[in-house]
């Protein structure tokens, strides 16, 4: 295969890796919160952060590309966003947590940008980036959740010694969800690289079609999740 077709092998495969991967980060915001939130488990946002990172992480581990994950990161919150045609509200309904999952791709994305050269070379580093960039996009959602849109949870944390109270019970737990599941993540991307790339070479009929009926079958299940209450 020549260079020029290699490229746009890639180019397509990274195109559809967006879509899928951002599919899934967007079906879990719909369907794991309200399951976590129904079976009262604690820490919710610290784990769909988790989840999220490690999604995204896989991505990179495949690709190492970090501006993927703004990609990821807009079809997650595009998918979110079915609650409007579905519901007839406003965009700002779901304005709070599609801010967060906006944040936490740009935090990851400016983070994997500087350890792009120590991900592979040092274990610790996809550690330290996970959790780095879950408790930057938390510092970051404070203020600007605070200007945009607070909702009852922010709230609560809008009086003196707040941004403290938020960084303590929200931030280190999205921290530490973040540097276990951004590093599984990684290294699943990692062992995958080698399959992913040659199954987009060797049969690209089959990878195309399965990942767009991955994809489809992501927004029908947040579709439907949506319009059930979830």
């Amino acid at each position: 295969m020549r260079t020029d077709e290699i490229k746009r092998v890639q180019s397509i495969d990274i195109l559809i890796t967006i879509l899928v991967l951002g599919s899934l980060w967007g079906l879990s915001e719909v369907v794991l919160s309200s399951a976590i939130r129904a079976a009262g488990i604690p820490y919710r946002s610290g784990i769909l952060t988790g989840v999220g990172m490690g999604i995204v992480g896989i991505a990179i581990g495949i690709f190492r590309k970090p501006l993927m994950i703004v990609g990821i990161s807009i079809v997650a919150v595009l998918c979110k966003q079915l609650v409007v045609p579905i519901f007839h509200v406003s965009v700002m309904c779901k304005v709070n947590s599609c801010l967060a999952v906006m944040l936490e791709g740009l935090s990851l994305a400016g983070v994997v940008f500087l350890a792009r050269h120590r991900l592979g070379r040092n274990h610790l580093a996809p550690i330290a980036s996970g959790a780095s960039a879950a408790l930057t996009a938390a510092v970051a959602f404070y203020f600007l959740g605070m200007w945009v849109s607070p909702g009852r949870d922010l709230l609560s944390f809008n009086h003196p010694g707040g941004f403290i109270a938020f960084l303590t019970s929200k931030g280190l737990v999205w921290a530490v969800f973040s540097g276990i599941l951004f590093p599984a993540g990684y290294w699943t991307g990692v062992r995958l690289r080698h399959t992913a790339l040659s199954m987009g070479t060797k049969k690209p009929l089959l990878y195309y079609i399965i990942s767009m009926a991955l994809v489809v079958c992501c927004w029908i299940a947040s579709a439907f999740a949506i319009a059930a209450g979830f």
